[in-house]
């Protein structure tokens, strides 16, 4: 597959969120679209929500992925396994410094066809706060549509 070839998938996203002894599950379905570049392996989609729409860039390489989101929000995390890195969330309500602490980074991808997922399992710091342990796993799969 070249590198600027983009194939419409169906994104499966769950994010598991515990913080003082409770857990919160949310999952989306999502249209976007796969595509790589160099060693990484992208996704990108639109979240919609009532405030308006989201736009996001998932990029995963060996070893390290950067999420990035435009619009209502925009934000930049990275994640980096057994680092801590730091991120920004900007809202309409102002900025926020992010930080990451990975402890769980994978991509594992279908040699013959476009599907995989993405594994992330990471603290989450506000502002120096802890806001949470999150799990996020990313299942994309290439959308057929009619044949």
């Amino acid at each position: 597959m070249t590198a600027d070839v983009q194939t419409p998938v169906k994104i499966h996203l769950t994010t598991k969120i515990r913080l003082d002894g409770e857990e919160d599950t949310f999952e989306m379905i999502l249209f976007g679209c796969y595509y790589r570049k160099k060693n990484a392996v992208f996704l990108k989609y639109d979240e919609v929500q009532e405030e308006g729409t989201v736009h996001t860039l998932v990029k995963v390489d060996d070893e390290e992925a950067t999420i990035f989101r435009k619009g209502i929000i925009n934000m930049r995390m990275k994640f980096r396994l057994n680092e801590q890195k730091d991120g920004t969330h900007a809202s309409e309500y102002g900025s926020l410094l992010l930080s990451t602490d990975t402890k769980k980074l994978a991509l594992q991808e279908h040699a013959d066809k476009c599907e995989g997922t993405i594994n992330l399992g990471y603290d989450l710091y506000m502002q120096g706060t802890h806001a949470g342990k999150y799990d996020m796993e990313i299942q994309y799969k290439e959308e057929t549509g009619n044949l």
